[in-house]
């Protein structure tokens, strides 16, 4: 049977047959790319291109916290350590030659183990004098401390600044007048020929920084008994008078300064200078305490700053760097003072104290040791 015929425009069409079963198409689907982390195939649709103007952000996790964390950490130790580096750098070279000379090559001075010579002059700063009082000129050494580091070593010895000593090229006097005499290097002579043991390096204190470095670790904790000093002459002399309590205190630069010089303690005025060299270690103790701190670990930049301006030194950034390392790692330190076995007057009128030589040579040897 013909089928009927459609008209559409000028061309006709044949009839679709009523009887005919409809006919159909099959339309396929592009696949899709899989979703990021799902069960159904997904893993992938991290990689879809996101719409112009949004963009696709990554999801805060733990491990990227932690990443983070780490690396500011490091970036502010980064930044204190070349912020120490450049502040030793600008305050090398301030120590005499004649005293470079003398000292005896130490290394850096972690795993070397080495003696370094702290001293402390009893000079005025212009900040802190009595009326009259010179600030410049000859001053004699207030504090005579050495330190043994490295190598697993770890101690200190103070000399007592009334000590009586044969100073090479003038007599005997008190171990303190080699300073004033000759400056750094007859003290470090002095000191070799009394004890017996080569100086690796120098470190004098310059009281006009000490209390900054005090007041860039946010101050210390001191632990002692009662204290009353008139330091250059006191307060109403154009000086500094501290007053303590027996016990635990925390102490600003100003007053770890006084607390370091003071000699007459009117709380105990048969105190001498081996309990002020005990106070002294102390406060080197209390410095240390607060440096390993995480408070200091927050002031780190400052701190680091601050401390080479704190001493003179014959050492460059890195041995100085080395000589605080091998300090803070290594352990509590027993503070040893040279005990004098009596008194003698010098020719002058002055009183001297006198050690013995069984205890000098038992001093030397443990601290050597230690």
């Amino acid at each position: 049977m013909t089928q009927p015929a459609a008209m559409i425009g000028h061309h006709t069409l044949p009839m679709a047959d009523p009887q005919a079963p409809p006919e159909y198409k099959l339309y396929r689907t592009r696949p899709r790319l899989p979703r990021r982390g799902g069960d159904d195939g997904s893993l992938l649709d991290g990689l879809r291109e996101a719409p112009p103007g949004e963009r696709r952000r990554r999801p805060i996790t733990v491990g990227r916290v932690v990443r983070w964390l780490l690396l500011a950490l490091v970036a502010w130790v980064g930044i204190s350590l070349v912020l120490f580096l450049v502040s030793a750098q600008v305050n090398q070279d301030q120590v005499s030659a004649g005293a470079q000379a003398q000292l005896s090559d130490g290394g850096v001075g972690i795993f070397k183990p080495q003696t370094t010579l702290i001293l402390g002059s009893d000079q005025r700063t212009a900040a802190n004098r009595e009326p009259g009082a010179s600030t410049s000129g000859p001053s004699r050494s207030d504090s005579i401390l050495l330190v043994r580091t490295g190598g697993g070593h770890s101690a200190k010895l103070s000399i007592p600044r009334d000590t009586v000593v044969d100073i090479p090229g003038h007599g005997r006097n008190k171990i303190n007048a080699a300073y004033a005499l000759g400056g750094p290097s007859l003290a470090i002579e002095t000191v070799e020929s009394y004890l017996g043991i080569k100086v690796n390096h120098l470190v004098e204190v310059n009281f006009e920084n000490f209390p900054q470095l005090i007041d860039s670790l946010g101050g210390v904790t001191y632990r002692g008994g009662c204290v009353i000093s008139r330091i250059n002459g006191g307060s109403r002399n154009g000086g500094y008078t501290l007053r303590l309590k027996a016990g635990e205190h925390e102490i600003d630069g100003k007053q770890a300064l006084a607390l370091a010089r003071t000699r007459k303690n009117n709380c105990a005025k048969r105190e001498d200078d081996r309990t002020r060299a005990r106070r002294q270690q102390k406060i080197l103790g209390a410095i240390k305490d607060k440096v390993i701190s995480f408070e200091t670990f927050i002031r780190l930049p400052w701190v680091s700053w601050a401390a080479p301006r704190a001493v003179q030194s014959d050492m460059a950034g890195p041995s100085l760097l080395g000589l605080v390392g091998a300090e803070l790692i290594g352990g509590a330190q027993k503070a040893r003072v040279l005990k004098a076995s009596g008194g003698i007057t010098l020719p002058d009128g002055g009183a001297g104290l006198v050690v013995d030589e069984s205890e000098k040579r038992t001093a030397v040897q443990n601290f050597l040791k230690g």
